[in-house]
C-alpha cells in the first residue's frame, strides 16, 4: 500500500474582494465661492436701478462676506454652507440691481403663467429661509450642545422665522423714513398681505432646507470635523 495522499488544500469557494476605497468628493476652495459672491455684487451694482434701494437689498451680503472671510481661519464654514451663501448672494445681487419687482426673469414668470405680480420678491423670501436655515444649524451644531438633538430643528426654524419678522421690520422703518421713495425696496406691488406672504415664504424655505439637506449638511459636518482633527 502507498502512502495515504494527503488532502489537497482547496481553494476558498468565495474571495473576499475588497473594494477600492471611494474618493472623497472633491471640494470647491472656499476662494471661488467668496471670488464669485464679490464679483457678483460688484456687477450688480454697475448701472443699477436704484443705488440706495440696491445697498438696502445687498447689504446683507456685503457685511457678511468680509465677517466669513476675516473669521475663516478660527472658523471655517463646511463647503455645503459656503456654496448656499454664495447662491444667496447672487439672489441679493439680482434683486437689487433690478429691484425685486423688475426682475426680468420674474417678468417672464408671471406673464408665462398669468400670475397678478413679479413672483421674484417671493423667491427671495424663500431663499431668505432656505440658506440661514443651514447658517443657523451649523452655528448651533458646532457652538452649542443641540447637536444630534431633536431641538436642533424646531429652534432652526423658530430663529429664521424670527429673522424674517427683524427683516419686515427693517422694511417698515425704511417706509415710515423713505415714504414713497421706499416703494422699490418694500416692492409690495400692491399687496395688502406682503408681509405676511414674506414670512410664510421664509417659513417653508427654513423647513424644505431641513427637510431636504440635512444629511448632507451633517456629512459636511463630519468632514469639517475631520479635518480639523488633521490640523491638530
Amino acid at each position: 500500500m502507498g502512502a495515504p495522499r494527503r488532502p489537497e488544500a482547496r481553494s476558498p469557494a468565495v474571495t473576499a474582494v475588497h473594494p477600492a476605497p471611494c474618493p472623497a468628493p472633491r471640494r470647491v476652495p472656499p476662494a471661488v465661492f467668496a471670488g464669485t459672491a464679490a464679483a457678483g455684487l460688484a456687477v450688480s451694482a454697475w448701472g443699477a436701478y436704484d443705488r440706495p434701494t440696491w445697498f438696502l437689498e445687498t447689504v446683507w451680503a456685503l457685511v457678511g462676506l468680509p465677517v466669513v472671510v476675516l473669521a475663516w481661519r478660527r472658523f471655517p464654514l463646511t463647503g455645503l454652507l459656503c456654496g448656499l451663501l454664495a447662491a444667496h448672494a447672487m439672489v441679493l445681487a439680482v434683486g437689487g440691481h433690478y429691484t425685486y419687482a423688475r426682475v426680468p426673469a420674474g417678468d417672464w414668470v408671471r406673464d408665462a403663467f398669468g400670475l397678478d405680480r413679479n413672483p421674484y420678491d417671493r423667491f427671495g423670501h424663500l431663499v431668505q429661509g432656505f440658506v440661514p436655515a443651514m447658517l443657523v444649524r451649523e452655528l448651533l451644531s458646532r457652538t452649542s450642545p443641540l447637536r444630534g438633538s431633536r431641538w436642533l430643528a424646531p429652534l432652526t426654524v423658530c430663529a429664521c422665522l424670527a429673522f424674517s419678522a427683524c427683516f419686515e421690520l427693517l422694511e417698515w422703518l425704511a417706509a415710515e423714513i423713505g415714504g414713497h421713495g421706499a416703494d422699490a425696496f418694500l416692492a409690495t406691488q400692491g399687496d395688502v398681505w406682503d408681509t405676511q406672504w414674506d414670512m410664510f415664504c421664509a417659513l417653508i424655505g427654513a423647513v424644505l432646507s431641513l427637510l431636504l439637506l440635512s444629511r448632507l449638511h451633517d456629512r459636511h459636518l463630519r468632514m469639517l470635523d475631520g479635518a480639523a482633527d488633521a490640523r491638530r
